[in-house]
């Protein structure tokens, strides 16, 4: 596949949510992490976006989160894997991975499963757009160094209203009420996520 321009806008987009289960309410500002990871996946069902979800040894660090867990229903839901690898890149979900998606991805922690996911996808020629207001690390420092890794290896750092609005592109796309109304329905969750996790 030729490489593509970080430059570009998002073309094909598929939401992937990594990692993001009960026992690990206790990273950063876990709360806010949810908040943006819904209304990704609100968004999601209203666009049709293909999602792939894994979890991280299910047997012992339980499953997604339950308030997430009303939006993982539907066609759009691509993969629900459970893995021990720390990339979201298993067999199972490459199998499963159209070679011309550009994934959003959301999710823990940052500077392990983000970051190897985010590492395979690029070597395998996707564009890569990492919600700084949908990704945490236990230590809130490792946020910040992963990420300014992750843009330097050819990643693109962005936030989840911004990524929504460039894939509707037009007041008139037929989605485009339902996903504007989900923007200002969340826009005090948004304001909170953006102040705890821009600090890049």
């Amino acid at each position: 596949m030729a490489a593509l321009s970080r430059a570009s806008r998002i073309r094909n987009p598929a939401l992937f949510i990594c990692d993001i289960q009960e026992k690990f309410r206790g990273i950063y500002e876990f709360p806010k992490l949810i908040s943006t990871t819904s209304k990704m996946l609100r968004a999601a069902s209203n666009l049709q976006m293909p999602v792939y979800i894994t979890t991280q040894n299910r047997a012992k660090l339980g499953n997604t989160v339950s308030e997430l867990q009303p939006h993982l229903v539907g066609p759009h839901i691509r993969a629900d894997i459970d893995k021990t690898l720390f990339s979201m890149i298993t067999p199972e979900i490459e199998a499963k991975l159209p070679s011309d998606l550009d994934v959003i991805i959301v999710g823990i922690e940052t500077h392990i499963c983000v970051t190897q996911t985010t590492l395979d996808l690029l070597a395998r020629g996707h564009r890569v757009y990492i919600l700084a207001d949908g990704v945490s690390s236990m230590n809130p420092e490792e946020r910040g160094i992963a990420l300014s890794r992750l843009r330097d290896a050819g990643a693109i750092v962005t936030s989840s209203e911004s990524v929504l609005f460039e894939i509707l592109r037009d007041a008139n796309h037929e989605q485009f009420r339902a996903v504007s109304g989900l923007v200002k329905e969340t826009k005090e969750d948004t304001k909170g996520a953006l102040g705890a996790f821009s600090k890049i």
